[in-house]
């Protein structure tokens, strides 16, 4: 009788530590709960998440005026989360609370083993709970009009493809106590850019041995491309809708799982160009300066006339601050607010590039930083738009991974590295025995739609498992990563489904 790889498998020693950068990028994911679409105005998704509905970027205290008073049905309701959403004549389960902000709450919900969503219920009572609604819907409504967006009023067979964040549909829940709260079912989303800000952070806090822990380590060059290019695309869609977004910032930029990109959430704040009906726009660090003196204008009590309103640009701004925050590792939200930055915001993005001009290829560097600069000027006419951007040559460069991309950035892909030795490759009946016994395990956590050992480079002795779904994959990745195989931990990070699919198994960057 053979015997399983797995029975060799192990649950690791508490004493028995991951290398360092893997054990970063495991505990990020491990301690996180997927990151729900709907982030949206008056929501956050973890405390140190801020609400749209206050663009200075404050968290509301928890002893805010803002906050429902104890005693009230409603408060009643909001502190006793729900247990299960009727929607559509269909029972969807609540997992968990994602987000609570003065305006609204979400939740991750489930129907069933496979269909997962969110739930975005705003509070009715709350001032501008009712107004939120009523934007953030026709909004979303609006711009999935779109062909390759999917119908807004019933839950699609498949997630749309488009850059935005899905609306699936809008009800009303009647909790237990009699209140009707309005509701969107949405999306759920992943890993926020937000997110991967901290984890580069955290990284270059610890530097290298040649910085002296003091070098700041931004992500790789194919997430910062992956990420600008999704995003343009997004912007140059809302763009040609005739919408501004006017709230783009880490955080309203979500990973979705199943289409492999970045999606832009949150339109609270989002008007039509030339019918600018939300008077405080942006986030503060990523508020474009023409933003920035309407903001002022408004607190003022001045009126802003029609020709002075904020334009598409603004999101072009903000879009260039995230993806020189991505670049350098750096939060620039003191930075941009400084004489300095004021003075020539050119001269110090050229000196942000230059610092980190060793660790970078200098023909990507030049155009990832003349991109980030076009879009970063103070005349909003000098900005050009999103579908110019698309056009920067930065986006003709094939760049590959680095491994901590694919360990943060779910797919329905996994792959099993650090497992079988060359010597299981040459031997045809321990090759086949090693097939099956990885199904097998495999099948534990989802539906297994194929699986690949190549025998030669590249990806030679390198395990990749298609699963169904996205979640199937995580669920895999969380149980499967850090066990031990033979005295060796097992690493377990995601793989592009587009690449996998064209047989493309190219070598990550250490």
């Amino acid at each position: 009788m053979r015997v399983s790889i797995f029975s060799c498998l192990l649950l690791p020693d508490t004493s028995m530590a991951l290398p360092k950068n893997l054990l970063i990028s495991w505990k990020s994911i491990a301690s996180r709960s997927e990151v729900i679409s709907a982030c949206c105005s008056g929501v956050s998704s973890s405390q140190n998440c801020t609400s749209s509905s206050d663009p200075s970027g404050k968290i509301p205290r928890p002893d805010s005026s803002a906050v429902l008073m104890a005693g009230s049905p409603r408060s009643v309701d909001q502190a006793m989360r729900p247990v299960l959403f009727e929607i559509f004549g269909e029972i969807w389960n609540v997992q968990a609370r994602l987000g609570q902000g003065v305006s609204a709450s979400v939740y991750r919900v489930s129907s069933g083993r496979t269909s997962t969503a969110a739930v975005k219920e705003f509070l009715a009572d709350t001032q501008g709970g009712d107004y939120g609604y009523h934007k953030e819907r026709s909004v979303l409504e609006d711009i999935q009009g779109h062909k390759n967006i999917g119908p807004p009023h019933h839950l699609p067979v498949q997630v749309s493809t488009t850059q935005q964040v899905t609306l699936y549909g809008v009800f009303t829940n009647h909790s237990h106590v009699g209140v009707a709260t309005r509701c969107l079912l949405l999306e759920l989303l992943d890993v926020s850019v937000s997110e991967l800000l901290v984890r580069a952070s955290t990284q270059g806090q610890a530097g290298s041995p040649q910085s002296g822990g003091a070098q700041q380590q931004g992500h790789s060059m194919w997430l910062v491309q992956h990420c600008a290019r999704d995003i343009l695309e997004a912007l140059a869609f809302l763009h040609r809708e005739g919408y501004v977004h006017a709230d783009l910032k880490p955080r309203n930029v979500l990973w979705s799982a199943d289409d492999e990109c970045f999606k832009l959430i949150d339109f609270g704040l989002s008007f039509k160009e030339g019918n600018q009906d939300v008077k405080y726009i942006q986030t503060d660090g990523y508020r474009a300066p023409e933003a920035e003196r309407q903001n002022s204008l408004s607190q003022a009590g001045l009126e802003v006339e029609g020709n002075s309103c904020c334009s598409a640009a603004v999101d072009l701004w903000s879009l260039g601050i995230i993806l020189l925050e991505m670049y350098s590792g750096i939060k620039l939200k003191d930075t941009v607010r400084s004489p300095e930055w004021k003075d020539n915001s050119a001269a110090i993005v050229d000196h942000i590039f230059a610092s980190n001009s060793v660790v970078c290829p200098a023909i990507p560097v030049y155009h990832l930083r003349d991109l980030i600069k076009s879009m970063l000027h103070n005349d909003p006419k000098h900005r050009g738009t999103a579908e110019t951007a698309l056009l920067s040559p930065f986006f003709s460069i094939p760049f590959a991974p680095h491994i901590e991309d694919l360990v943060l950035l779910p797919s329905p892909v996994l792959r099993l590295l650090n497992l079988i030795d060359d010597s299981h490759l040459h031997n045809e009946e321990e090759y086949e025995d090693i097939l099956e016994d990885m199904k097998e395990e495999c099948q534990k956590y989802g539906s297994v739609v194929s699986l690949l050992i190549p025998k030669e480079n590249p990806g030679k002795g390198q395990v990749f498992v298609e699963y169904a779904n996205a979640g199937d994959s995580k669920e895999a990745q969380r149980l499967l990563m850090g066990r031990t195989f033979d005295g060796k931990f097992v690493v377990a990070t995601f793989y592009p489904l587009s690449a996998y699919k064209r047989g493309y198994l190219y070598q990550t960057v250490q």
